[in-house]
């Protein structure tokens, strides 16, 4: 079969008018999950689908699934997609760049009359960013089995919305059952979020595995009193302990390199008054690494710390392991597709592990998946000033469309 490419500019013209929906005045997108922005990116996804002959169906946590069928419709089908909601202060590419090239690949068949052995699927999941709904990757989570659905439907967003009502107050609570179907295969283009494909100059990050993760949420009680009269000696200030874990989760990071990462991201000081000592904080922990003995050795730094320091402030500290995932193995075969893929069209590329995480990582539990990694702008993501060039997303979606039809096989 002759190599076909895809059509650049279409695709850029893709991301651009996609960008306009929820545009920041820095040059991001702030479309978070089940929003009405969320809604009407989601509702131009499914038009430009239908219009490229695809048949679509959502399922009951709003997974949205284009489906071109194959000469044997009966065949498990090809997936391959992302996601389409932001963060706060998000970019242009993280997420939306998978689903745009998922539907370019589906243009760029019908352009040159390729009919595909199995069908094959572009899919936008639900609420990946963890953002308005936490935790992370949910749509993908229930559909491989990792979160129950109720459970999903029952999430409360900071104003109290759940996100069952929000579901079906956009439109996407679906009637297709989610999951408990046969995926041939799952394939996932992403900006690689990080620094090393620029780096070293390479256009394709060929991902063999993705890092794990562990999330905690930390309740930290003292007393509140005022900032005047109570001595230093007998304070129980929460926001001074909440400091020394802070600068501990940083030292466990560094304790581990060069692969760990630790974060504390969300910080919430109690009452907030000037002149009240804080009675109680809440924060979170975001701890990563490839190896699971290192993230479990991080746990054990975090919790002895936090016993001792409990002790010596005369706090309480309670610490919830919130999420967690451990370190993914991509598929063998898929992985090479992907590298094949590079190489016919004679893209740089280089091996590569995720460090953050992705839908991929939860269908890597049902299907033999693997991702596509392409550059950022210096490294950066989930801020207004990420970016890519026109070029790396092109090269990418090529290396997908390849990658897709190793696997679903074009019809003689």
């Amino acid at each position: 079969m002759k190599n076909i490419q895809i059509d650049s500019d279409r695709l850029w013209l893709s991301l651009m008018e996609m960008a306009k929906i929820g545009a920041t005045k820095k040059g991001g997108n702030c479309r978070l999950a089940l929003t009405d922005l969320d809604a009407e990116c989601r509702n131009l996804f499914i038009k430009w689908c239908e219009d490229a002959g695809c048949t679509v169906s959502v399922d009951g946590v709003g997974n949205i699934f284009a489906r071109r069928a194959g000469r044997d419709d009966s065949l498990p089908p090809i997936v391959f997609g992302s996601h389409l909601d932001t963060q706060p202060t998000g970019g242009r590419f993280d997420g939306v760049l998978g689903v745009m090239a998922g539907l370019e690949v589906i243009r760029t068949l019908n352009d040159n009359a390729v009919e595909t052995n199995a069908p094959i699927e572009v899919v936008n999941w639900t609420n990946e960013e963890g953002s308005r709904y936490s935790p992370a990757m949910m749509g993908s989570g229930v559909f491989a089995g990792i979160f129950d659905q109720a459970e999903v439907m029952a999430k409360e967003d900071g104003d109290g919305k759940s996100f069952g009502d929000e579901l079906k107050r956009t439109g996407f609570a679906g009637t297709a059952p989610v999951g408990g179907r046969d995926i041939g295969a799952y394939f996932e283009l992403h900006i690689e979020q990080g620094p090393i494909l620029e780096a070293e100059e390479k256009t394709i990050g060929v991902v063999t595995d993705a890092q794990g993760q562990r999330w905690y949420e930390l309740n930290i009680t003292g007393q509140e009193s005022h900032a005047g009269p109570t001595p230093m000696p007998i304070r129980k200030d929460a926001l001074v302990t909440a400091s020394k874990i802070i600068q501990k989760v940083n030292s466990i990071g560094h304790a581990h390199p060069p692969f760990a990462c630790a974060t504390v991201g969300q910080i919430i000081s109690s009452p907030n008054s000037r002149n009240v000592i804080p009675g109680h904080v809440f924060l979170t922990i975001d701890f990563r690494h490839p190896n699971s003995d290192v993230l479990m050795e991080m746990d054990k730094e975090l919790k002895a710390f936090c016993a001792k320091t409990e002790s010596e402030d005369h706090v309480e500290i309670e610490v919830m392991d919130f999420w967690q995932f451990a370190p993914t193995p991509f598929d063998k075969t898929c992985v090479e597709a992907v590298r094949e893929g590079a190489q016919i069209s004679n893209y740089s590329y280089r091996d590569i592990c995720s460090g953050a995480g992705h839908d991929a990582v939860h269908m890597a539990g049902i299907a033999p998946s693997a991702m596509i990694f392409i550059p950022c702008e210096d490294g950066i993501s989930h801020n207004e000033v990420e970016n890519a060039i026109p070029e790396d997303c092109a090269a990418g979606t090529n290396v997908l469309l390849h990658a897709v039809l190793s696997h679903a096989g074009a019809a003689d």
